[in-house]
């Protein structure tokens, strides 16, 4: 399908690197006339409006005013409209072995161009500081795509009701029964946060190597280890608030805030924009389980096989992994920083001590995952 989907690209798109100054978001003119007087890379991005400033407002003019007669041009397609023509033009340029217009991308259509072969892998003699990133999270996209901030499912309490909060999985599962009502977590389908906890609950019945086939690729035979899980997470129903499943991440974070749950997992970044923000009052606190953790994500960028200018691209991507870059992570988006916390300040190594930044265990691959969301709808609930 890969293969059929390039052979097409190549015969039906006519490559126009001018078109990107549409969407440009960083200023294309402004960009063109720099570049007469030093070398130019292209990064394009997509998501949300945070993602934009992260990279327009912090990370591009931060590392421009350290780096004289380096420029970067930014593209950025809000919530990815742009990704699949972007993927498309990516594609037909690597088969055509021509510049696609694009040095670094960052966005939901990297993982698929780092299995796909589109990508340049990023070595430690290319780009040193990737020697701070936690190797497990390069496998999923064979080491491919470069991880560069993250974010991981945490267990959220309220310390006016919880003086000691479980440290391991069983101990969670211990305070639940204990405390009927006072816990719960959106329905997979709905969200990550919940997802996790789920996943979380299963992966501990599984073997390690199980576990390790079900996140690198899709193995349906295997799925008939869910159901121990599965049944467990059933068996669990009695305890929930009100026996429901909430629908959706910040569903869970307003039961929290309102004083309805005591306990619940929720996503670390925005929790901590929730807390910071005041959404979430200070007697809420953040924890990270072990036995094991919950998930974690990590966003990756990817450099394409035909990119310009890769030695100095390759100097951006170091600077994105250095400590400045990932405490613009921290502090614009309540993201992790993708390289181990001790490389960081004192600050950074207090605000994640109790959520384990660097605990990103990976999901199950996107099949997987889409039939064990299934497989809970009908088993659990």
């Amino acid at each position: 399908m890969k293969a059929r989907l390039l052979a097409i690209t190549v015969a039906v798109l006519v490559f126009v690197p001018a078109a990107y100054s549409a969407v440009d978001a960083g200023g294309s003119m402004h960009a063109v006339k720099k570049a007469n007087a030093g070398t130019t890379i292209v990064v394009y991005a997509s998501g949300d409006v945070n993602v934009q400033n992260l990279w327009q407002n912090n990370i591009i003019p931060n590392f421009e005013k350290t780096n004289k007669g380096i420029y970067v041009k930014f593209v950025f397609s809000e919530h990815g409209t742009q990704d699949g023509t972007t993927l498309a033009r990516i594609g037909a340029a690597v088969k055509g072995r021509h510049w696609p217009g694009i040095d670094l991308v960052d966005g939901g259509l990297v993982t698929t161009m780092a299995l796909a072969g589109l990508d340049q892998p990023v070595s430690k003699a290319t780009a040193p500081n990737i020697k701070r990133v936690n190797p497990d999270l390069l496998v999923p996209v064979k080491g491919a795509a470069i991880p560069y901030r993250g974010s991981s499912v945490v267990l959220a309490y309220d310390s006016n009701h919880v003086k000691s909060p479980p440290k391991t999985l069983q101990g969670l599962l211990d305070w639940i029964k204990a405390n009927p009502g006072k816990f719960t977590y959106n329905s997979p389908n709905s969200g990550g946060s919940g997802y996790s906890f789920a996943e979380t609950v299963v992966d501990s019945f599984l073997s390690p190597s199980v576990e390790k086939q079900m996140v690198n690729g899709y193995v349906p035979d295997l799925e008939s280890n869910w159901k121990q899980g599965l049944d467990y997470l059933h068996s669990l129903n009695k305890y929930m608030f009100q026996g429901v499943y909430p629908n959706g991440n910040a569903a869970v974070l307003n039961l929290l805030a309102q004083g309805q749950l005591w306990m619940a997992p929720v996503w670390s970044d925005q929790s901590l924009s929730a807390l910071k923000s005041g959404q979430l009052g200070s007697n809420i606190k953040l924890t990270q389980i072990s036995n094991p953790s919950f998930t974690g994500g990590a966003a990756y960028l990817a450099v394409p096989k035909t990119a310009k200018h890769k030695k100095v691209l390759y100097k951006f991507v170091n600077y994105i992994l250095s400590p400045t870059a990932q405490q613009m992570i921290v502090d614009v988006m309540s993201g992790f920083p993708a390289i181990d916390v001790k490389y960081m300040g004192d600050s950074i190594k207090q605000k994640f001590q109790d959520v384990s930044a660097n605990t990103l265990r990976p999901t199950y691959s996107t099949k997987m995952g889409n039939d064990f969301k299934a497989q809970w709808q009908q088993t659990v609930p």
